[in-house]
């Protein structure tokens, strides 16, 4: 009896897991919200700070149906979406900016550089379903 308990206890956490884990596979729209940045420009020393310190929007919506990252502003394509074991790869293009995303497939938390020839931002936080 208690082998079955072990195995149903275990069961239930695996499939919790992975029900978790759909929720950041880019089969459902997200909301992330970036709660802290570093700040680049060419020639300078890098700084940290808020992502309100540079410009970036509390949230940001990824609508993987439209292909779009979206904040109080702007709408952004997403050009690239790709799919790993352990995180949601995303690229686009923002005004005279390249960026990438990274969000972690399992807990949601994210990574969003932004380049351009004279600056590099990074932001970090989480994502959560809609």
């Amino acid at each position: 009896m208690k082998l079955l308990r072990q195995f149903a206890i275990g069961s239930l956490a695996f499939l919790a897991t992975s029900a978790f884990a759909a929720d950041y596979d880019g089969s459902k729209p997200l909301i992330c919200a970036p709660v802290s940045a570093i700040d680049c420009m060419r020639g300078d020393e890098c700084l940290a700070g808020l992502p309100e310190d540079i410009g970036a929007p509390a949230f940001m919506r990824l609508d993987f149906t439209k292909k779009t990252v979206s904040g109080p502003k702007n709408a952004s394509p997403i050009l690239l979406q790709e799919k790993s074991a352990d995180q949601l790869l995303l690229q686009g293009r923002e005004g005279p900016f390249g960026w990438t995303m990274a969000v972690h497939t399992e807990n949601g938390e994210m990574t969003l550089t932004l380049i351009s020839t004279k600056a590099a931002y990074v932001l970090f936080g989480s994502c959560t379903p809609l």
